[in-house]
């Protein structure tokens, strides 16, 4: 297991031994390997840190496979950082034959119509929400990240990049972050030595996912912790001080440190799946209601609202109240969404059951 140690193989925890014990049984010829790229078209993998190799994957990994026709839903397939048991041998050779279960795994709901989520990254230790020092800096959106994060077992830190831009005071934005439930660094992300700050994160065998904003400088510090420029930058449009996607496709990639990260395409869409915990990411505020004359108190416009009263004494932010209502509906309406989707899923299993019954009884099968 010395190759896998280099791409962060590790024991399961306790509650998974089980399980990874049975489908390395179910496969004795088979072998671990950790998928390191996703694209459209497959999946790549990596058995120790030198290679990466294409590996063909079970027909209802597929992307073309119908959840609502019977297939796998969309989290339940392989994603970066997953680990896997492949047999065969590469370059051309290598397959899939079963997906490990996750110790951990960072989710949004998908954008579109129907319900469904994608898994950003698995088996991560900890996720490093970026965000620049620029007019790209938000704190409402580092909130959602947050509460993405939150419930998932992994660690979140909050990175401020671009402090040596001088486009936005560090010691204010710092403290307007103050309340997160996360810590919170500054770093010039093209100066090795202040990046060192995110050492007690990249260690010998640790995962870590970069997530942020096109031009939050995810590709740049990925390359200053590299040691080499591998990853492609661009600048950011002036106007907004937003970027393009540099990073096309997500993949992970082993550091000098002994740790590895996963660079992520930047996201414009973050929405709840509908399992996070608000008030998990907004303590300060969930402690603050509890002093309400009314516990169902919606914190608008109710008598003796302990929230409204700490808005006006300057102890809460008003758009920190704002995101924390607007969050709550938002995870409300996917949790909604998501059971409904449990519910048709359950519907349909049920109605292939009764046909294949009925089809038994027509040709007197039993």
């Amino acid at each position: 297991m010395t190759a896998l140690t280099a791409i962060g193989w590790r024991a399961p925890p306790p509650a998974l031994e089980a399980a990874w014990a049975a489908l390395q049984a179910q496969y004795p010829q088979a072998r671990p390997a950790r998928i390191v790229e996703q694209h459209r078209s497959g999946y790549r993998v990596a058995e120790d840190a030198q290679a990466i190799w294409p590996a063909e994957s079970l027909p209802e990994w597929q992307r073309a496979g119908s959840y609502r026709a019977g297939g796998i839903a969309p989290e339940a397939r392989p994603a970066v950082g997953d680990w896997v048991l492949v047999d065969g041998q590469p370059p051309g050779g290598l397959r899939i034959v079963a997906l490990l279960p996750r110790f951990s795994a960072i989710k949004r709901a998908a954008a579109g119509e129907h319900y469904r989520q994608q898994v950003i990254a698995a088996n991560i230790d900890t996720v490093l929400v970026l965000c620049g020092l620029d007019g790209d800096f938000n704190p409402r959106r580092i909130e959602r990240y947050l509460l993405l994060v939150a419930g998932s077992g992994v660690r979140p830190v909050v990175v401020l990049t671009k402090a040596d831009k001088g486009l936005a005071d560090p010691d204010s934005a710092l403290q307007a972050l103050s309340a997160l439930p996360a810590q919170v660094l500054a770093v010039n992300a093209k100066d090795p030595g202040s990046v060192s700050v995110l050492a007690p994160w990249l260690g010998p065998g640790q995962s870590v996912v970069l997530v942020g904003s096109s031009g939050a400088g995810k590709s740049t510090l990925t390359n200053t912790l590299l040691g080499i420029r591998k990853m492609k930058t661009g600048a950011v449009r002036a106007s907004d001080a937003r970027g393009r996607h540099t990073t096309t496709h997500r993949a992970l990639l082993a550091l000098p440190s002994g740790a590895c990260l996963i660079d992520t395409p930047g996201m414009r869409e973050l929405k709840p799946t509908g399992e996070e915990d608000v008030a998990e990411s907004f303590a300060d505020i969930e402690s603050m209601a509890e002093q309400c004359r009314f516990r169902d108190c919606r914190h608008v416009k109710e008598p003796g609202c302990a929230v409204r009263a700490a808005i006006e004494s300057g102890e809460l932010e008003a758009a920190r109240l704002a995101n924390f209502l607007k969050l709550c509906d938002e995870v409300a309406g996917a949790a909604d969404r998501q059971a409904a989707r449990l519910l048709q899923k359950a519907e349909s299993r049920i109605q292939g059951k009764s046909l294949h019954k009925r089809l038994d009884e027509k040709h007197g099968r039993h």
